[in-house]
């Protein structure tokens, strides 16, 4: 489903965010009763009226040597990732989202800008240079310049997925997230090329992330419990970088 119309729903105009996030594997076979449960007290995001889900496609910027994921997967107290995001396969000429997500201890802060989807590769491979126009937020162009140069970031991997996405009913602070059929590329790593990719998750998994600034809701905290939904680990790069190395090194060890 394409949904990467600019500015049309809040939760993507939002350009800074701060919350907390949790992450779940959720079963196949449990997501009737969870979804069930949790549409009592959250809005579904109007465009997934019948459960039918919207992809995100996404753009991660790394050292050469991959600096930025290693450093993360060694779960330090600071973290950041810079990447490109879309609602759906964009066209050339569509609008996108470049974005800054840095991790301090389990506080998470997201800021990003509107920019068309061509500035954004030429603002990278140009190390943060570009010339500003009225849809880009100057302040968080500035930090991303600052990043791109001082890394000397380039593209590496397009993760892609498909979402589910609700808010709770009279408290937009608190969102839930259901990712599945999350899938990856190293090769032709361009948002307009497709949302094609390798699966990075047995099927019928989904990861469900809760993100908020305050407290769990009681009955959300009585749904885990129920169903044994237990926090997990899990970053999608970080998985993604993981395979990607075994597969190197498998291949490495063959034809050494």
């Amino acid at each position: 489903m394409k949904v990467n119309e600019i500015g049309r729903r809040d939760s993507m105009a939002i350009e800074v965010f701060n919350r907390v996030e949790k992450k779940y594997f959720v079963r196949g076979d449990q997501m009737v009763k969870v979804l069930d449960e949790i549409e009592k007290h959250m809005t579904p995001d109007k465009f997934n009226k019948g459960r039918q889900t919207y992809s995100i496609c996404n753009i991660y910027f790394d050292t050469e040597d991959d600096y930025l994921i290693r450093t993360s997967l060694a779960k330090p107290d600071y973290k950041e990732k810079l990447r490109l995001r879309t609602y759906g396969t964009p066209s050339k000429d569509e609008k996108a989202f470049l974005e800054i997500k840095k991790k301090v201890n389990r506080v998470v802060n997201k800021r990003r800008t509107t920019i068309g989807l061509q500035e954004a590769y030429r603002f990278v491979e140009n190390g943060g240079k570009i010339a500003l126009t009225d849809e880009m937020n100057p302040q968080v162009l500035k930090e991303l310049a600052y990043m791109v140069q001082h890394y000397k970031l380039q593209p590496k991997v397009m993760i892609a997925y498909d979402r589910l996405a609700y808010f709770e009913k009279g408290n937009s602070d608190l969102r839930i997230s259901f990712d599945t059929n999350i899938r990856s590329r190293r090769d032709h790593v361009k948002l307009e090329e497709g949302s094609y990719g390798v699966a990075l998750l047995e099927p019928n998994i989904w990861l469900m992330e809760i993100k908020t600034a305050s407290a769990m809701p009681l009955w959300l905290t009585k749904l885990l419990t129920e169903e044994k939904i237990n926090q997990v680990s899990f970053s999608k790069y970080g998985t993604e970088y993981k395979k990607y190395m075994n597969n190197k090194n498998e291949r490495e060890a063959i034809y050494a």
